[in-house]
């Protein structure tokens, strides 16, 4: 997941291109900030996130990209689900019908090529200097965020603003799925939702109307 963060907000231009670094991951290009304020903040984000994910209690990690307004204009939104739990002494203990490493590093290789190509689906967001990007994470009903005490933990988490997350958003909101991994221990999926503010400014911008939007995220 981090990873694929850096890469939307490369993709998405977020930030300008020369704050990215071309590496690669799984034989495929990726992109890694090199700016250590927001790596920190990305790697403490993922830090936080793999807590939650070793209690259970994930449902949702979304990647919200905001414009100068802090309108929501694109969801990423990662979800996951069917995680094993498996005891720390127990880590290297094979898992039946876990998918093998060969094959489940094609499957994230596949999954970030579409990602780098999510820009012939979505278009170009429109250039401006104001837009914003926040880590949210939705946990399963009835969960809280874990509070960590040690000077190692990351920072708690911060109470979302509703019209970030997948359940402000809209009806007319389109949802595109970008691929689906089921490893036999976590089941990943991303999709991406184009909000209804953003379609109704490119609507505007094009002289159309916006039509019903697809399903939202479940």
């Amino acid at each position: 997941v981090g990873v694929a963060i850096h890469t939307i907000l490369y993709v998405r231009q977020v930030y300008p291109a020369e704050l990215f670094i071309r590496r690669k991951k799984y034989d495929t290009p990726v992109y890694q900030s090199r700016h250590p304020g927001l790596n920190e903040y990305i790697s403490g984000a993922i830090k936080a996130v793999g807590q939650e994910l070793i209690l259970g209690h994930v449902d949702k990690v979304v990647v919200v990209i905001k414009d100068k307004h802090d309108v929501a204009l694109e969801r990423f939104i990662f979800s996951i689900q069917n995680m094993i739990e498996v005891e720390s002494y127990n880590k290297d203990t094979s898992i039946e019908d876990a998918m093998p490493s060969t094959v489940l590093g094609q499957y994230f290789r596949s999954f970030l090529i579409k990602l780098n190509m999510i820009e012939s689906q979505l278009g170009e967001l429109a250039p401006t200097d104001g837009n914003t990007f926040a880590i949210l994470l939705e946990l399963q009903d009835n969960k809280a965020p874990t509070v960590g005490l040690s000077k190692d933990d990351p920072p708690p988490w911060m109470p979302a603003n509703i019209g970030d997350t997948t359940s402000g958003a809209s009806d007319e909101a389109e949802l595109y799925m970008v691929r689906a991994v089921d490893t036999g221990v976590i089941n990943l999926s991303l999709a991406v939702q184009e909000s209804a503010e953003k379609l109704r400014m490119l609507a505007e911008e094009n002289g159309h109307t916006t039509g019903k939007g697809k399903e939202r995220a479940k």
